[in-house]
């Protein structure tokens, strides 16, 4: 009696010690797939990225000194969700999606820069003071970056409300927060950061001072651009900068009729191409636009707003990129523009991020194989 006692307890050790192994073995492998899903995907389809070259030379320069490199990350429409439409569990996967591919981003490519061209917030039209506070809270905590990176932000339709729903409250807390100005000069390289809300045209008080202060920003620059610049009366005692002609940066696109002639697989779905654009909800209207091209005639523009990507170039010669969203929750495959740029020269390039489906198919897929594998486990003997 006691031999088969002593027997039946070295069994079910036995038993114990294979169950504990199996589940010690699942957990490790739940544990190596959210690493991977949540991780090192990201490190994987970074990676790949690269930053593109560029002239050094500056073209027609007597010293034909290598001008320098600036390395700029530009992104757009992130929407950090609010309290009212946003649901915590959506919140949580589209937060940690951006900030993993953030944060991954800053440690591969090492940018000098990284703008975001608006709609950082997605309530930020309407969120009371606390709610806006809170927001802030977790947009710097996603969005943390080292001292050696600046992070600058242009002002959204999301942020500061549509024209109608703009007002000097919501546009001076927003400046508090993110020191929003006009003009940014670095290694000779001007950018213009246009509030596009306030290009309506119509005379309201915060349209005619931004319309006074853009007027003015782009005397300075046509003056430092002008090769008689001390001979010219109407820039006498107005201070030079970089004679670069500077790159525009702002959250609505300039007017085009539609997406119908955008390529590429992060452009706008066909279903969607070919809608009209209605201008001051849309896209900036003709004459806003005009305006802008007028005053600053720049090298480059770069926008956000529509969620998706576009190259047009205006007057036969100015590109505009429209940068697509920075997130998941607008379209399964986010991405962000890498540029190289000099005084004289840019070359840009696009960086995707892991595309939702994928991440979504990898733990859909693990799932079934651990549900069989389990169920194999517990067949009987």
């Amino acid at each position: 009696m006691t031999k088969h006692r002593s027997l039946y307890r070295t069994l079910n050790f036995l038993r114990f010690k294979r169950k504990s192994w199996f589940f010690l073995k699942f957990g490790f492998l739940v544990f190596a797939l959210i690493v991977f899903c949540e991780y090192i995907i990201y490190y994987l389809v970074i990676f790949q990225c690269r930053w593109p070259e560029v002239k050094t030379i500056a073209s027609g320069s007597k010293q034909q000194t290598p001008a320098p490199v600036l390395k700029v990350m530009f992104l757009a429409d992130t929407h950090l969700l609010g309290e009212i439409n946003g649901h915590w569990l959506d919140k949580l996967r589209r937060e940690w999606q951006m900030e993993r591919a953030f944060q991954t981003a800053l440690w591969l490519l090492q940018p000098e820069i990284a703008f975001i061209l608006g709609d950082v917030f997605d309530e930020g039209k309407w969120s009371s003071p606390k709610a806006w506070a809170a927001d802030v809270e977790r947009f710097r905590r996603v969005f943390r970056h080292p001292p050696h990176t600046q992070l600058i932000v242009v002002a959204g339709n999301h942020d500061i409300g549509f024209h109608y729903e703009m007002n000097t409250y919501k546009l001076q807390r927003f400046k508090k927060v993110f020191d929003f100005g006009e003009l940014f000069s670095i290694k000779g390289i001007n950018f213009v950061m246009v509030n596009s809300v306030a290009m309506e045209g119509d005379g309201c008080t915060i349209c005619s001072s931004m319309e006074a202060q853009l007027i003015k920003l782009s005397h300075l620059l046509n003056c430092s651009r002008q090769e008689k610049y001390h001979s010219n009366p109407n820039c006498s005692g107005i201070q030079q900068l970089s004679a670069s002609a500077p790159i525009l940066l702002q959250h609505y696109p300039l007017y085009r009729r539609s997406d119908a002639d955008c390529t590429g697989e992060d452009s706008a779905p066909p279903e969607k191409k070919n809608l009209l654009f209605e201008e001051r909800y849309d896209v900036l209207s003709k004459e806003a636009s005009q305006k802008l091209l007028w005053w600053f005639q720049p090298r480059l523009i770069l926008s956000g707003h529509t969620h998706s990507a576009c190259e047009v170039l205006h007057d036969g010669k100015i590109p505009e990129i429209s940068v697509p969203s920075f997130s998941w929750r607008n379209r399964n495959n986010p991405s962000f523009i890498m540029g190289s740029i000099t005084s004289v020269d840019y070359s840009l390039s696009k960086c995707f991020l892991p595309l939702e489906h994928t991440v979504l198919t990898i733990y859909c897929t693990a799932g079934i194989l651990v549900a069989l594998l389990i169920l194999t486990h517990c067949q009987p003997v």
